[in-house]
């Protein structure tokens, strides 16, 4: 019973995007003119469709959005979440993504519902510079205050991502580098990808792997050390061992060939790449009065279907048929 496509790839990683709405118009990922443009299912389908899943050998989950803090009665869905075991009998590793606006207050109650780690986006550690990239006034501090909140709820590692986007904050890298270790959390960096509304991805805007390492060696030495091949980081320390940095580097070197992950929308429909031209109306099915069997048949064909890699950057690349706030990160 267990998820394994047809290139041989066990999926044991789930991400449900609970909401489509996001209070955050940061300039990589929204146009600022489009709002939410899926509907939210019931927490009672997200729950019925992870446990499907987690009957399928998943082990992982990640809540996403949009802005997944933004749904009231969260805290109740990751208890509930809490409760389910997989094929295994093993409790599922609850992690959750956000912007970390609302956070400071939510850390707390989460950890003790059953989440075990969070991840803060964060694309500056210069407030006016954050306030350019998120077109949110005085965010800085509201998510600088949800991250220390997380680790005192000890929602830990606290991992905190940043896109880097040429021309925006690509000299943040050593900034970076100093917050990652007064702060105690592991920044990722995250190679812009073409999944924004406006699409104006161009490979020149991207900062690659070579370049952020480059940026952060001015700072301190780096070292790379040991990942799961599944992992989409690759993995440094610094030079005297304090701080870790990541950096996801899916434009100049791809981790396609190990990928375990699948994706549910806001709306429930299944999507098997970040990069899908098309989707799975998982949610569809199940309001039609499918049966959990019907709906593993179902979620087994779709993932025979997962692509073998994605093309950006190449002369046959498709535009993913939903952007990334719509996708669920």
């Amino acid at each position: 019973m267990r998820l394994i496509d047809k290139f041989g790839r066990p999926i044991t990683d789930l991400r449900i995007s609970i909401t489509d709405r996001c209070n955050y118009k940061c300039v990589y990922c929204r146009t600022g003119n489009e709002g939410a443009l899926y509907s939210d299912l019931p927490f009672a389908d997200y729950l019925r469709i992870a446990r499907v899943f987690a009957s399928l050998g998943i082990k992982k989950v990640r809540i996403t959005g949009g802005e997944p803090l933004l749904r009231q009665g969260v805290v109740k869905f990751v208890r509930e979440l809490a409760s389910l075991r997989n094929s295994l009998g093993e409790p599922l590793d609850l992690t959750l993504t956000t912007n970390g606006h609302l956070l400071e207050d939510l850390a707390m109650p989460l950890k003790a519902a059953g989440l075990r780690r969070v991840t803060v986006s964060m694309d500056a550690v210069d407030p006016e510079r954050f306030a350019r990239i998120t077109r949110v006034q005085h965010g800085f501090e509201n998510v600088l205050a949800g991250i220390r909140a997380a680790k005192r709820a000890g929602l830990e590692p606290v991992k905190v991502n940043c896109v880097l986007l040429r021309g925006f904050n690509e000299d943040q890298v050593p900034a970076f580098g100093q917050f990652a270790r007064d702060e105690g959390v592991i920044v990722r960096f995250i190679e812009f990808m073409p999944l924004e509304e406006d699409r104006v991805w161009s490979p020149e805007i991207v900062v690659a792997l070579k370049e952020i390492l480059e940026r952060m060696s001015t700072f301190r030495p780096l070292f790379e050390i040991p990942h799961e091949p599944s992992e989409t980081a690759r993995r440094y320390r610094f030079d005297d061992g304090i701080g870790e940095i990541g950096i996801i580097a899916p434009v100049s070197h791809p981790f396609c060939g190990h990928c375990s992950r699948v994706r549910v929308t806001s709306d429930g429909k299944i999507r098997t790449c970040l990069f899908s031209v098309w989707d799975h109306d998982l949610a569809g099915l199940m309001h039609r009065g499918a049966s959990d069997d019907e709906l593993i048949a179902f979620i087994h064909n779709v993932i025979q279907n997962k692509e073998q890699r994605h093309h950006i950057g190449e002369a046959d690349f498709v535009p993913a048929s939903r952007t990334m706030v719509h996708i669920g990160g």
